[in-house]
């Protein structure tokens, strides 16, 4: 049997819409795979009870059919569905790594990146890169239609995941379909100024990097509070804050010494809203871990 651990992520990061991902040190997903004749799927942990088993509609069977990797697989899920932290993306990206590992397939971890967004796609509907990129290859992560590039950072963050659920195909509804040339201007330059932030592990920079003016102010009416929770972040500390992925959760930029601060004002602020929340204290990480005898 093969363990394989693989983040959660962070994608979009307010100014990278569809193009920028994080890996996250917690939470993560973790995956025991042994060989089998057939693809078979046992779920448990967050959310669990609203994952299919069935392969053909569950993340991790679309990706041992595009191994042709046939496996019995136990997925214990540490990030929970809908939750804007790359939940099924976690999953493809463990079984892809676990599987090309299991069976000797040969890929790099780049090119595990479109096999596991297929398998991403029986969930949220589309193939995209920005959360698989990340958490198979740790991380920063730049997805376009030429590739992907990754740069090895650790900036301090804070994930806020209130109790509400936002889909991931509300959430794509809301997009605009048009930008102002000044937007688009403003959001080349924040996304300039992110990267080289990530680059020199810059906390200041990459928070000033997340600021969106396009994507993020359609979304954050979806989020309960969405408001008065950055506010109270970036008066706690944080550098800069927007949404993770599709949402609900709200992400901080910020140094070390103010994680605690800003996740406990975080979580006030979603509490004077009425909405139950929980905060990960953590920082941009490694991508998918493998464990066991068949990883030596």
């Amino acid at each position: 049997m093969l363990t394989v651990r693989a983040p959660a992520t962070s994608a979009n990061l307010g100014s990278g819409f569809d193009v920028f991902g994080v890996a996250l040190e917690r939470p993560a997903d973790v995956l025991r795979l042994s060989k089998a004749d057939r693809t078979t799927i046992e779920v448990t942990g967050a959310g669990s009870q609203f994952i299919p088993e069935d392969p053909e509609k569950n993340t991790v069977g679309a990706v041992a059919e595009a191994l042709d990797a046939p496996a019995h697989i136990e997925i214990d899920k540490g990030v929970r569905p809908a939750s804007g932290l790359g939940s099924s993306a976690a999953s493809a990206a463990a079984a892809a790594v676990g599987l090309n590992e299991l069976y000797d397939r040969g890929y790099t971890r780049e090119e595990l990146v479109p096999i596991a967004a297929k398998g991403e796609a029986v969930v949220s509907g589309d193939a995209h890169d920005d959360n698989v990129a990340p958490a198979i290859m740790g991380g920063f992560t730049i997805a376009t239609a030429a590739g992907v590039r990754q740069v090895d950072a650790a900036i301090p963050l804070v994930a806020c995941l209130p109790d509400i659920v936002v889909s991931t195909r509300d959430a794509r509804r809301v997009v605009p379909e048009r930008a102002r040339v000044e937007q688009l201007v403003e959001t080349v330059g924040n996304a300039a100024t992110l990267t080289t932030g990530m680059h020199r592990d810059d906390p200041d920079l990459v928070g000033e990097g997340m600021h969106d003016t396009v994507v993020t102010p359609a979304r954050a009416k979806l989020i309960d509070g969405y408001d008065s929770v950055r506010e109270a972040a970036l008066a706690a500390g944080a550098t800069g804050v927007t949404i993770s992925g599709a949402g609900p959760t709200v992400i901080a930029a910020c140094h070390d010494g103010d994680r605690r601060a800003i996740a406990s004002a975080m979580l006030d602020a979603f509490d004077e809203r009425g909405v139950d929340a929980r905060a990960y204290q953590t920082r941009i990480g490694a991508g998918a871990e493998l464990f066991g005898p068949d990883s030596e």
